[in-house]
């Protein structure tokens, strides 16, 4: 029985030391047939789940990659610089001559910088007139590096709309959407360069359509977004799920300076038909008729004993503009424009301005409750112009 014992706890050394050796020299002979877990990483301190390499995450399942991939190379970095004139305050100012003493530079650099979009092989760039107004140099980097100088084709200050053009070949083109089909709720990306930190992309929905009345342009018809769009921004491109550009970020509403979820882009309807007119003409030329008007509200109405609740009241004429030539008086309300109804003074001024200078248009007006047509031949709408800040 002692001789038995001796064996089995022989038998039990040797196997340990066996066991030994082998962890030491050969541990993968231990786990070969060790069954794991799908996904697991046999080399990890503590075992983890690997996703898979090709499934729901690596097909972009519930990601934009996609409709930002399509978008991204097509909107691009605008650097711009303007030479402030020598009698500029900073150059007056003694610190200022104090420090850099008889080295004090004549002129002075002003840079700032915003995005654009590129809408065309032959190197026309969208972007807003405030990111390039006034510059005396502008630059504009691609996603893909390259610098190119840029030159102004024509700005509308009225919508803050410009287009510039680079001489670069192989240019990366967004493809146009369609602003009138963006609903509320609908997800929208943001493009651009905010604070100078590289290309970013935000995202968010669609908050509002057609905002107006916000004094930030002339012409306002605002896709309000989310997304958050800061310094920088402007210019770039608002896109939907596509990759389709659907508006260009123009402004924000902050009291910080930052992004607070309201942000405002230039519908691409407007956007297009400003670019065509600016390429064709080197502006936007808008009918005129030498009114200001007024929206005529419930309490308007009542105080003035008005039959018509809505529409705008016409309420100064340019003395001897179309619509003082046509007769048309101050107090005046102004039903239709080429028979179309005239619901507020923004519809009023787009009806306008659609109208070709030159031809006659019918206005129908109501003068004491009595409505009646009047031809009056259309003018040209003249260009904003700078105040002495701007100049």
């Amino acid at each position: 029985m002692k001789r038995l014992w001796l064996l089995f706890a022989q038998a039990i050394t040797v196997a340990l030391a066996v066991y030994m050796v082998v962890q030491a020299m050969r541990p993968e002979w231990l786990h070969a047939s060790t069954p794991r877990l799908e996904g697991v990483t046999p080399s990890s301190a503590v075992p983890v789940l690997q996703a898979p390499e090709k499934g729901a995450a690596a097909s972009g399942a519930g990601s934009y990659r996609d409709a930002a991939g399509r978008a991204m190379p097509a909107v691009v970095n605008i650097l711009t610089s303007k030479a402030l004139p020598q009698n500029h305050p900073l150059l007056r100012d003694p610190f200022f001559r104090r420090f850099f003493g008889d080295r004090a530079p004549r002129t002075e650099q002003q840079s700032s910088l915003g995005s654009g979009v590129i809408v065309s092989p032959e190197g026309y760039i969208l972007t807003n007139n405030h990111v390039v107004e006034a510059a005396d140099e502008i630059e504009v980097v691609l996603a893909d590096g390259r610098k190119a100088a840029a030159k102004v084709v024509g700005t509308d200050p009225e919508t803050d709309l410009a287009v510039i053009r680079i001489a670069e070949r192989g240019l990366p083109v967004i493809v146009l959407g369609s602003s009138e089909l963006a609903k509320v709720g609908d997800v929208l990306l943001a493009i651009g360069n905010p604070f100078g930190v590289g290309q970013t992309v935000t995202m968010g929905i669609v908050s509002a359509v057609g905002r107006n009345n916000l004094h930030i342009n002339q012409f306002e018809n605002f896709i309000q977004t989310d997304a958050a769009i800061n310094f920088g921004n402007s210019g770039g491109a608002l896109i939907d799920t596509a990759g389709n550009l659907i508006g260009i970020n123009s402004a924000i509403y902050s009291q910080s300076g930052g992004s607070v979820g309201i942000g405002f882009a230039i519908p691409v309807s407007t956007a297009k038909t400003v670019m065509d007119a600016i390429i064709k003409n080197g502006q936007v030329v808008r009918g005129w008729i030498g009114i200001e008007t007024q929206d005529i509200t419930p309490e308007l109405a009542e105080g003035f004993g008005l039959a018509r609740k809505s529409g705008a009241i016409i309420a100064g004429v340019v003395r001897g503009g179309p619509a003082d030539r046509a007769g048309i008086k101050p107090g005046d309300i102004l039903a239709s424009v080429q028979g179309k109804p005239v619901g507020d003074t923004n519809q009023m001024l787009t009806l306008i301005s659609s109208l070709p200078p030159g031809q006659k248009a019918q206005l129908t007006v109501i003068r004491k409750n009595q409505q009646s047509t009047l031809d009056v031949t259309v003018g040209k709408r003249p260009r904003p112009q700078p105040t002495p800040d701007d100049e």
